[in-house]
């Protein structure tokens, strides 16, 4: 087979998201080109009917505008299940009722310490929009919550949580709200890693019976991943969101799509760093199933790739 010669790309006021990311897949532009191949497999994942697809990520991108985009790929009811982290819960809840702002990575933090400022990066989170903001929401919602049972898993109360702000004036925006709207489970596997996490602890020292209990979200998992007749993951980030996706993949004889964003290096041997290949390897990716490792910053990448398979 003779190979294709590389192509100019040409950009116009006319050019759009999708012919802009097909026109890499002739560019021979290194990430680019692995761009337009994740495009192609993200369109022949969302075209087949008989697979479940999970959306993964960690919760720093929630702090950004990419919020956005995860909130309208959940509307399009074409995604089935989220594997995420806690901090998504907490930046999610947290920007329905306060504003988080655009900083730069460059800024003091000794200031923004002595300010009552984090710093995520280049995004400036204020004492009263994270922690504080969520313990005063929180406690009466956990409160109505623990009037109905005792004992909940992570996902039936990610659920519940969804249903109890949905009528927030910025509900909309959030990506729990329109999960609980379309019944999609929102697993966190580290559900005591973050702020709400925290709140449910404090919780628990004034009421004893109440409990987390995970193992009812590795049932859900198990069902859902055996249930369905082909199995697709989005991984965006790595880390618990995107092992728990791989992990569970195995004991249904791999993912048949795998698209992979990271910024992860490979040498290190890290789970973040591992490319889809390696998933082949446990079992976690099928030998024939499609994919593809995009190496670069899902705050760019998503919109992109998003926008391209609409």
């Amino acid at each position: 087979m003779e190979p294709e010669p590389v192509r100019d790309l040409r950009v116009t006021p006319r050019t759009t998201v999708r012919g802009l990311v097909d026109g890499f897949a002739d560019a021979g532009g290194f990430t680019a080109q692995k761009l337009a191949v994740a495009a192609d497999i993200t369109r022949r994942m969302l075209a087949d009917q008989q697979c479940q697809r999970i959306v993964s990520f960690p919760a720093a991108i929630v702090s950004t505008g990419t919020r956005g985009v995860l909130r309208d790929m959940v509307a399009s009811g074409k995604v089935q299940a989220l594997i995420t982290t806690c901090g998504t819960l907490d930046h999610d809840l947290a920007r329905i009722w306060k504003d988080y702002y655009q900083g730069t990575f460059e800024m003091d933090d000794t200031e923004l310490h002595h300010r009552g400022v984090h710093r995520l990066g280049s995004v400036l989170v204020p004492q009263e929009s994270y922690g504080l903001i969520l313990e005063e929401k929180l406690k009466p919602l956990l409160e109505q919550l623990y009037k109905q049972q005792a004992v909940w898993g992570p996902a039936e109360l990610i659920q519940a949580l969804g249903e109890a702000v949905q009528h927030e004036p910025r509900a909309e925006d959030s990506i729990l709200v329109q999960c609980a709207k379309r019944r999609i489970p929102v697993f966190v596997p580290g559900i005591t890693d973050g702020a709400v996490g925290s709140q449910l602890w404090l919780f628990r020292q004034r009421h004893r019976d109440f409990g987390i209990d995970v193992l009812r979200d590795e049932q859900q998992l198990s069902d859902f991943v055996h249930r369905a007749p082909k199995l697709g993951a989005l991984m965006l980030g790595g880390g618990i969101s995107k092992h728990h996706t791989i992990w569970w993949a195995q004991f249904r004889d791999g993912l048949d799509y795998a698209v992979y964003i990271t910024t992860a290096q490979e040498s290190d041997g890290s789970l973040s760093g591992a490319r889809t290949r390696e998933a082949i390897s446990w079992g976690k990716l099928k030998e024939e199933g499609s994919h593809v490792t995009v190496e670069g910053d899902v705050t760019v990448l998503l919109p992109l790739l998003w926008g391209a398979v609409q």
